[in-house]
Order: C-alpha cells, then structure tokens, then sequence
C-alpha cells in the first residue's frame, strides 16, 4: 500500500512513525523547504505522551519535555482560585518536539522518506487510488505522485481540506487576541507548574516553563489573550510590543515582573484565535484529513498536537486491520471524527473561563479566600471542565 502524507508537522510524522510500525511505508511531502524547530511550547496530554512511549520515544521526550505536576489558576492579582495535578503530562517546544520526529523518521523510514519543498496542491481518486498533483517549489516544476491512500495532515490551511471541502473560508476567528513568545528567566512558582492568571472575558496568562534550570535560568513560556479588535496584519514588533504591554499595564503578580517577561522574549507573535467548524465528513475515497487540517480548535486544554498524535494511532491501527485502504479510512474516521469534534466543541465553549469570569466579577480586586468568592459547586466546576476537554 502507497500512503502519501500530506505535511511533515506533529501529527504527520506520527502517523508515518505509527504506520511504520503496524507494517507500512508511508511518505510525505513537506511544503517547506527545510524543518527547523519553530514556534513556541505546548502541553502534551498523558494519552498523547503514552502513544509517543509506545513508538520508543518516551525517553527522549522526556530528556526534552518539562513533566508537569500541576496546573493552578490564579486571578489577575496572582490570589490563587484553583489547582489540579497533572500527572503524565509534558511541556516541551514545540519545534523540539518535530525535530525528534523527524529524526525518528529519518531512522526508521530512511532519508528519503520525507520530501521538502513538496506543494500538494490538488488530487483526483478513483474506487481505490489517488492521484496527487503539486508543485516542487525549489524548481517550480510540477509533480504527479499517485498512491492508494492521502492523508491531509497539512495543518489549519490545508489544501487537501480546501480540496474535499471547497467554499468553507478562511479560520474563523472568536473575538480573542493572542500574544506568544519564549522568555529566558529565573524559575518562577516551581519548576512544574501551568499557571494560569485571569480570565479571557478581559485578560489571561499563561505561563510555563519548558526547560529546566541551566545557569538558574529556565525558558518560560508564555500565551497572553485579550479580547478586543483583530489587530491589523503586518505590524512591527515594536507596535506588537506596545499593544502587548498597553493590554496588561497595572497587572501585579508576585514574583513575575509581566514588563521584563514580555521585553525578555526575543520575537512575541501575535495572532486571533481561531478554530473551524467541525466538518460531517473528513474525507472520501482514498482521502481523509489528520491533526489541525482534519479538526482546528481554540488552544484550551493542551489539545492540538494532542489529537493529532491521537488521530495517527488511530489511522495506523484502522488501515492495518481493513481489507483495503478505503475501508481503512472510513473506519478510521468513524473512531476519531466523533471524538476529535467533541473535543473541539468543548473548547469552543471554553467553560473553565466562565467560572474564572465569576472571580473576576465578584472580586475586582482581589480576595483572600476563594471560599468567600466561589461556592464548592462552582469551584467544582472547574475540575469538571477540564475534565470535559482534557479527560
């Protein structure tokens, strides 16, 4: 069987490392040029570092990763409202995370398993093959590959989604603003804590490290939201910079200076908070969609690269029991679909942030006992909640 994916991110090349396992020898084509370890840290969640365990990465993860014992809300004053253990769970960067990945892949499939530079761009299938068409963009030459199954794992802009779902729009964007980056630090609260400041109603942060101390430093990282207007695209980082530091002027948290966090970040990103609606199929024929491209949700609960790991153990064990691949991925979709759109829904409904708006109301400035602020069942509520997006 001929497996072809469509992207080399985190969900991409775990489907390739689990269908190596169950027995394939899948390849993907990778629309850039290179891979470099880009972008900011993520939470895996205990179900995804198990799979990650499973396929003998368990212990480079966690030479990597940063093990999380807890995550604790606090309000905008830093009194604490809530604290949960978190056992199994890693926080890593993400870029670090695909570069073990890739070299996994590399081992186990050979060099030539990933081809870069690879724009699929359109696809035509029969009862049982597809035919993938796009563009080498080092030469500009087009390329034709047909295979027995694609796997769209192309991330929130896919174009085979955009191909099987044509006319749906760009990401839908919730009214939220979103500022990312990496700050060297001394180690803040433990070396082991999600902290969680806020409430997006009016301002959140989010702030953990992802690596341990070295010349008793540690790389937090950090997500600030806000809502308010979308800001304008192509803004420099010194008026990012402002906009930033404008949103959380007069926070005071104990022990974290939020001005020298912000400014200590070499590049803060700035992006709306998007998601898609869930689709009713993922794909058709020979064709079906994996991790962002298949289901894109709000950043709550530690679930993007999660699910995707979660969708490529569940591609790779439906093919390997189907008697063909389109059976395979129908079966496939018909574990994951269900699964993957609930947890969207759920985050879309983002309910930890209706009882942190609670706080925020009844003690604008502070309180010293949650217990005065929140009743038992509404301080209930929060573990139920992450319970629903996380569990």
């Amino acid at each position: 069987m001929r497996i072809l994916i469509a992207g080399a991110g985190i969900g991409g090349l775990t489907a390739a490392l689990h269908l190596h396992a169950a027995g394939f020898t899948p390849e993907l084509a990778e629309a850039s040029t290179t891979c470099r370890p880009l972008g900011v840290g993520i939470n895996l969640l205990p179900a995804a570092v198990a799979e990650l365990s499973r396929l003998g990465l368990g212990a480079d993860l966690a030479a990597l990763g940063v093990p999380v014992a807890q995550m604790a809300h606090y309000d905008r004053h830093g009194n604490l409202i809530w604290r949960q253990p978190r056992p199994g769970q890693y926080a890593i960067h993400r870029g670090e995370l695909q570069m073990l990945l890739l070299h996994a892949v590399r081992d186990r499939l050979g060099a030539d398993a990933i081809r870069f530079g690879m724009l699929v761009e359109d696809f035509r299938y029969g009862e049982q093959k597809v035919r993938i068409t796009g563009r080498d963009r080092r030469s500009g030459q087009a390329v034709t590959v047909d295979a027995d199954a694609l796997i769209g794992a192309d991330g929130l802009r896919s174009a085979v989604r955009r191909r099987l779902h044509p006319g749906e729009g760009e990401p839908l964007a919730c009214g939220i603003t979103m500022w990312r980056g990496i700050s060297p630090a001394p180690p803040y609260l433990n070396e082991h804590t999600v902290a969680v400041y806020g409430c997006n109603a009016h301002a959140k942060l989010v702030v953990y490290p992802i690596t341990r101390p070295g010349d008793g430093l540690v790389h937090l990282n950090w997500v600030a939201e806000a809502r308010g207007p979308a800001p304008a695209p192509g803004r420099t980082q010194r008026d990012i910079r402002a906009g930033l530091d404008a949103r959380f002027a007069g926070w005071s948290l104990p022990g974290l200076d939020l001005a020298a966090l912000f400014a200590a970040a070499p590049e803060v990103l700035e992006l709306p908070m998007t998601d898609r609606d869930p689709l009713p199929t993922w794909g058709t024929g020979p064709v079906t969609l994996l991790g962002d491209a298949a289901h894109p949700m709000y950043p709550i609960g530690s679930n993007g690269a999660s699910q995707a790991i979660l969708d490529a153990r569940a591609l790779a064990d439906a093919l390997s029991r189907a008697p063909d691949p389109v059976r395979g991925l129908r079966s496939y979709e018909a574990t994951r679909r269900p699964q993957a759109n609930a947890v969207a829904a759920a985050c879309r409904a983002m309910p930890a942030d209706d009882v942190l708006a609670l706080v925020a109301a009844r003690a604008p400035g502070g309180f010293g006992d949650i217990g005065q602020v929140l009743s038992p069942r509404e301080l209930t509520t929060l573990t139920t909640a992450y319970h629903h997006t996380t569990g």
